[in-house]
């Protein structure tokens, strides 16, 4: 039993990666997902699939490795944040999951604020009401689905539904737990007095666990369905964005990791909870035991670019489209866009925000809208950096890079610039699943603590710094950016009413 397996369940694909005791990666699996919109703002998926998914990748990662599930030490779960999963007495799925970049619920949020009030949530969780936690999700199926509420017994969030069909067992970690807005934030545990103000029963909810704490352990007929070992033990893990932090060494104060995904984050490790007092920025406990982090996040990053590639330039590859921007000088003479495909979350808390191109002429022409894009996402990046220097985040002396997005040098250069500070990546680029297979090394003893893991598996591989000319344009750039959101909200959300 020499490897371990990190398993992520994100929003596009269910990922199982082998590692070795050295931190090497030995296979990887991904199996893609389905994604539902059925209604505007609305985003589900269904856990079955979730399930059958990740089976699937744990039986190609143990066969491209040519190992069987014996050679597994442990296991690490990590996945996206904040989705609901509601289950029966039966432990039965009652409906499909609705995920962190659903926006339906912005009147419970309005309801939460009011019996709790924002001060006190805030004190409390560390959060202000969002559309995308996990709360507001349970008062919307009392209010819209009141059959569905009533057959509640048990509450998950994505990848621990993955450790109950695993292990038989309910439990979840507690930076994950922090990211539902029903935990105690300093006492790292769930908040009586949240609960109580909205009615949810506290036996609905799973105990919790510090990442690297065992939990449970691979059932026989999970054995029987994925090729593992039965008794294999599984570890608690951590909401993919701290399981990120730890895939790319962001473990201590001082070092910040923005990570370029289907979503954009900026996250940085503290000591202590440290929170914006007006709940702007997301502050929960970290994967890491006893300690915490400050997290800002932008729903439509690398999405974004996505989103611009499938709609209007599916004739062209990735690497086509942002060759071409490349000769683009930047700014993108004059031409900026705004990345509120799905509305956004930081800074601007706003589920009916809307993107948009300001500054179009016919003089622009198809790489300007792309490195526009580029740009753009850069920018609403900075907005989240800016934020948690005004929130008091001391001194950073390294900013790294890692996400999908970050494979563009292109990209990594314009976040380099406009955010006037170099970046760096590392060699590790399995993010999120290389991080739960480190907190399961660390439970199977291979490494003494997570700091000590990282700090044998993870180094800097480039170095990427901003250019003078560059950062000197974008910071003209970026004050009309900032400038736009306020004066254009109006209009976004009385267009959000045309259907």
């Amino acid at each position: 039993m020499t490897l371990l397996l990190g398993i992520d369940l994100s929003t596009t694909g269910a990922k199982a990666l082998l590692i070795d005791p050295e931190g090497r990666v030995i296979s990887s699996a991904t199996t893609p997902l389905n994604l539902s919109t059925p209604f505007p703002l609305w985003s589900e998926q269904e856990p079955h699939e979730w399930w059958e998914a990740t089976a699937n990748s744990i039986r190609q990662a143990l066969a491209d490795a040519n190992v069987s599930g014996d050679s597994v030490a442990a296991i690490g779960l990590t996945g996206q944040m904040h989705g609901l999963v509601v289950l029966d007495q039966e432990r039965h799925v009652l409906r499909p999951a609705i995920l962190w970049n659903d926006q339906r619920c912005g009147a419970e949020c309005d309801e939460i604020r009011a019996r709790v009030s924002l001060e006190r949530l805030v004190q409390i969780t560390g959060n202000d009401a969002l559309t995308g936690f996990t709360a507001p999700k349970i008062l919307w199926l009392e209010t819209h689905e009141p059959d569905v509420y009533r057959r509640i017994r048990h509450v998950l969030l994505p990848k621990d539904y993955i450790r109950y069909k695993l292990t038989g067992a309910l439990a979840m970690d507690k930076a994950d737990g922090s990211g539902t807005m029903l935990f105690d934030l300093r006492k790292r545990s769930w908040s009586s007095e949240i609960l109580d103000a909205l009615h949810i029963d506290a036996d609905w909810l799973p105990p919790t666990f510090e990442g690297h704490e065992i939990t449970s352990h691979v059932s026989a007929e999970a054995a029987e369905q994925t090729g593992l070992r039965t008794g294999t033990p599984v570890v608690a893990g951590g909401g993919d964005q701290s399981a990120q932090a730890i895939g790319v060494g962001v473990v201590r104060p001082g070092t910040m990791a923005v990570t370029l995904g289907t979503s954009g984050v900026v996250f940085a490790a503290t000591e202590s909870p440290l929170i914006e007092p007006q709940g702007r920025l997301h502050a929960f406990c970290h994967a890491v035991a006893g300690r915490w982090h400050l997290m800002g996040v932008m729903l439509s990053a690398a999405g974004s670019l996505q989103w611009y590639h499938d709609k209007l330039a599916r004739d062209k590859s990735f690497a086509e489209l942002v060759g071409e921007a490349a000769q683009v000088p930047a700014g993108s003479e004059g031409l900026i866009f705004l990345p509120y495909l799905s509305g956004e979350r930081t800074p601007h808390p706003d589920p009916l925000a809307r993107g948009a191109w300001i500054g179009l002429t016919a003089r622009h022409d198809q790489p300007h809208l792309t490195r526009s894009v580029l740009e753009g996402v850069a920018f609403g990046l900075k907005d989240i950096f800016c934020l948690m220097k005004e929130a008091g985040l001391g001194a950073i002396d390294q900013v790294r890079l890692s996400g999908g997005g970050a494979k563009s040098s292109l990209w990594r250069q314009i976040l380099a610039d406009v955010l006037g500070a170099e970046l760096v990546t590392v060699n590790t680029t399995e993010g999120a699943a290389y991080g739960a297979a480190l907190l399961a090394g660390v439970a199977a003893g291979m490494w003494s603590n997570v700091d000590a893991a990282c700090a044998q598996t993870i180094s800097v591989s480039d170095r990427i710094a901003p250019d003078a000319q560059s950062v000197a344009t974008y910071q003209v750039v970026y004050q009309h950016y900032r400038n736009l959101y306020p004066m254009l909200r109006p209009t976004f959300h009385a267009l959000a009413s045309i259907n």
